[in-house]
């Protein structure tokens, strides 16, 4: 066995007597990332997965239809954002509590289906939960 087909089978990928391969999604979104980061080519991603350029190619046209699920990226030197503090006077306090708000919530709709989440839900489960309406539907 090669190097790149043990590389491939470590990454889940499944091969036939046939020559045909069965890719899984979350291989197929690997490879379609390393394709968004700068200074790589579609090429040389391509030649390190084993496929032709424009299977890799047919890959990212799925991932912009939202098709296929994009591992999140990691960026290390994003920028702190701050909201403006804003004092005014309102008189006497009404109450030492503050006035319950409804939690914030995050709603996923998917034709009939409808799924709400936390505000805080991070994005990594938020994705798992797409993927898994997009391959029920």
């Amino acid at each position: 066995m090669d190097a790149q087909s043990a590389f491939l089978r470590s990454l889940g990928v499944e091969f036939f007597r046939s020559g045909h391969r069965r890719w899984p999604d979350d291989v197929k979104a690997q490879a379609v990332a390393e394709t968004l980061e700068p200074g790589t080519t579609v090429n040389a991603v391509a030649r390190r997965y084993g496929v032709k350029p424009n299977q890799l190619s047919a890959w990212r046209c799925l991932a912009k239809r939202g098709k296929l699920v994009l591992p999140a990226v990691e960026v290390a030197d994003e920028p702190t954002t701050f909201t403006p503090l804003v004092l005014c006077d309102t008189g006497a306090p009404q109450a030492l509590r503050p006035p319950q708000q409804p939690a914030a919530k995050l709603r996923l709709v998917f034709g009939e289906v409808a799924v709400e989440l936390a505000a805080d839900t991070p994005a990594a489960r938020i994705a798992e939960i797409v993927h898994a309406l997009r391959v029920s539907s």
